[in-house]
């Protein structure tokens, strides 16, 4: 039995390193059959082990996603609550535009346009809502966003850049945009 769950682990591991190299190449539609040739095994375990796609790409992003919550926590301690938020939402962008696929990962179905529990959305869902609560509070965010519309429009602005020829940079104007809004006004400030 333990041999077997060794080999479980290790089938995991090695099905998750070439998800990642896949899911860097081709995004979110890597072919899980490629996947499977690859790592040596069969589609019947890749699916054992990664039962949808969403739930392979939730592992192959697991760790930008931690990485995110941990730097959502750091952020909350600082008393700009607007420059918490704007922070961690174009460090967010950032991340999405430079991981091929976490776009999609981060995408919910309707009807309810909420991540499942224990996904990568619930997880920055949970670190990211203080920092909204926050500026909210303080005044710096109107009342009434939620964070599933700052994801969605975070989600957005990947999903709409990741074809260009500079992704990062076409991002990070359209962030901007959204967050000074396109009409002049004094006093606008980036992020």
């Amino acid at each position: 039995m333990t041999a077997q769950r060794s080999d479980a682990r290790r089938n995991y591991q090695r099905i998750l390193s070439v998800a990642e190299a896949e899911v860097a190449a081709h995004g979110a539609d890597a072919s899980l059959e490629q996947i499977a040739r690859t790592a040596g095994v069969g589609s019947a375990t890749v699916r054992r082990h990664f039962p949808t796609r969403q739930a392979l790409l939730e592992a192959v992003f697991q760790e930008r996603i931690e990485n995110l919550c941990e730097r959502a926590r750091r952020l909350g301690e600082t008393d700009d609550s607007r420059a918490a938020l704007l922070d961690w939402l174009h460090g967010l962008v950032e991340y999405a535009v430079s991981a091929r696929g976490l776009a999609d990962a981060l995408t919910f179905e309707p009807p309810t346009d909420r991540p499942a529990s224990h996904s990568c959305g619930s997880a920055l869902e949970e670190a990211g809502t203080p920092l909204l609560e926050n500026a909210i509070r303080e005044g710096a965010v109107r009342r009434g966003v939620t964070f599933h519309d700052l994801l969605t429009l975070s989600v957005g602005i990947a999903l709409a850049t990741e074809h260009h020829s500079e992704p990062a940079a076409r991002a990070d104007r359209l962030f901007r945009l959204a967050v000074e809004g396109i009409s002049p006004a004094q006093g606008a400030t980036t992020a």
